[in-house]
């Protein structure tokens, strides 16, 4: 049960799932650094350092946390590793004495931090992957269905459907290969002392050691470690990630936005998700609001903004390390993922419940298809003789006057106009000038490629 009297962030509960909560809670950062104590003994026993019954008895002892000692001990020395590595050693009657040998403290948190990161690029992957497959069936549903595009916010020509869902999967494709690359290129510390230079462990093994050793460490963790380091990993690793979950958050963050303005009644093309018992205003029982919409833009502006805080953690680490990064990347790391986290959760469900209204597309295609089809009419009329500059100019007298007209509240009478008119029909029939004059098919190949992108997103796993 959660304390409700004292502040919780909202990742305590509201925004992320429970898995990434697990991830990046107290309980699974000490495991963590437990599995790198009892991994360090290990391959420290190869070399005779230790003895095979201490270490028989970390393992053992492994998974006991018992924070409320930890932190009681932590509030009389004021360090949280050196706690947890006092609780360890006391719940160890034979293997506690030999517990962090050689190690300084970021040797444990820092490789534990990267198979954080790791772990969590899998759960991201994984719901991405989920993400895109949904938009890669709504895109072969929807290539051929034709609707109104608009540039400047104003009507232009027709696309598609699954044209314009293509857009968005196109570039939540991008963003999920730059985190399969950032997934391949995480890397630990390693074992490498205070400094980087394995003094200590020198002292230990014996200098000609230190690579094998160091690799051993690297197989059983199943995880590369830099090559060279500091007494912390190089923390451009963590403003390069961060600035690919803040990229992936954009390409949200636009998919979004894009679905609140279609949402609107005067487009009304698509909308969210909207529940049988949901209400949507306290004070106007009628709105039916795109929150989950809104929820995607809001938690993406606060992840845009964290890849500058990775940068100056990054910029500011002063020689061989210095601890102003370490209070804001209690917060910084895990919220980077969870902010993801639910941002992927909502675009998921809007999109497996994606409502499209094929009437409002068929309307908003009546009113402003017929401008955007002139085009066409205008490279018939020049194709069978006419003055291009002429038919523009007549062309545009004709569309003043429908538009004239829809400011009215009447139907868009451009077809009409177009087919009444002689300086047109001298030199095309007006059944051919009305058959131009039908937008719908003026898509090129658009429904074409929408299709080969959704069959690379199905393709995913």
């Amino acid at each position: 049960m959660m304390d409700f009297e004292t502040y919780l962030s909202p990742f305590t509960w509201r925004y992320g799932t429970p898995a990434m909560r697990r991830l990046w809670s107290e309980h699974n950062k000490r495991i963590l650094w437990r599995q790198l104590w009892v991994a360090l003994a290990e391959v420290q026993a190869e070399y005779g350092l230790v003895t095979i019954e201490q270490t028989a008895d970390l393992r053992v002892h492994m998974s006991e946390i018992n924070l409320p000692r930890a932190l009681e001990i932590e509030a009389e020395i004021q360090h949280d590793l050196m706690a947890e590595v006092r609780v360890f050693a006391s719940q160890c009657p034979t293997g506690g004495g030999i517990i962090h040998l050689g190690a300084t403290s970021m040797d444990i948190e820092d490789n534990a931090d990267a198979l954080r990161l790791r772990h969590s690029l899998d759960l991201v992957l994984h719901s991405i992957v989920s993400l895109l497959r949904t938009l890669g069936l709504h895109i072969e549903k929807w290539a051929d269905t034709p609707l109104m595009a608009f540039t400047h916010l104003q009507p232009a020509e027709p696309s598609t459907l699954g044209y314009r869902l293509a857009l968005y999967g196109q570039d939540l494709l991008e963003d999920y290969e730059a985190l399969r690359i950032q997934r391949a290129a995480i890397k630990g510390k390693g074992f490498k002392g205070a400094v980087g230079t394995s003094a200590a462990y020198a002292e230990l093994l014996g200098v000609e050691n230190l690579s094998t050793f160091e690799q051993k460490l690297s197989e059983k963790l199943d995880l590369p470690f830099y090559a060279v380091a500091s007494q912390i990993y190089p923390r451009k690793q963590e403003y390069n990630l961060v600035s690919v979950l803040a990229g992936l958050g954009a390409s949200l963050y636009k998919f979004a936005f894009d679905l609140r303005l279609l949402q609107s009644p005067s487009i009304g093309e698509l909308s969210e998700p909207f529940g049988e018992k949901q209400v949507g205003s306290s004070a106007m029982p009628f709105k039916r609001n795109p929150i989950r919409a809104e929820k995607i833009n809001s938690l993406a502006r606060y992840l845009a903004g964290l890849p500058r805080l990775a940068w100056d953690n990054s910029a500011h680490s002063l020689l061989e390390r210095t601890l102003d990064d370490s209070a804001n990347r209690r917060i910084l790391l895990p919220e980077a993922f969870l902010a993801t986290d639910e941002l992927l959760r909502t675009a998921n469900v809007i999109l497996s419940k994606l409502s499209v209204d094929e009437t409002a597309i068929t309307r908003n295609m009546s009113i402003y298809g017929p401008f955007a089809a002139t085009e066409r009419v205008l490279m018939a009329l020049v194709k069978s003789g006419a003055d291009r500059q002429e038919m523009h100019e007549r062309i545009r007298t004709n569309a003043m006057q429908a538009w004239d007209a829809i400011k009215r509240g009447e139907e868009n009478p451009l077809v009409s106009l177009m087919c009444q008119d002689g300086e047109f029909t001298e030199y095309l029939p007006e059944q051919e000038i009305r058959v131009l004059m039908d937008a719908r098919s003026h898509v090129g190949d658009a429904p074409r490629r929408a299709r080969q992108l959704a069959k690379r997103l199905l393709s995913l796993n």
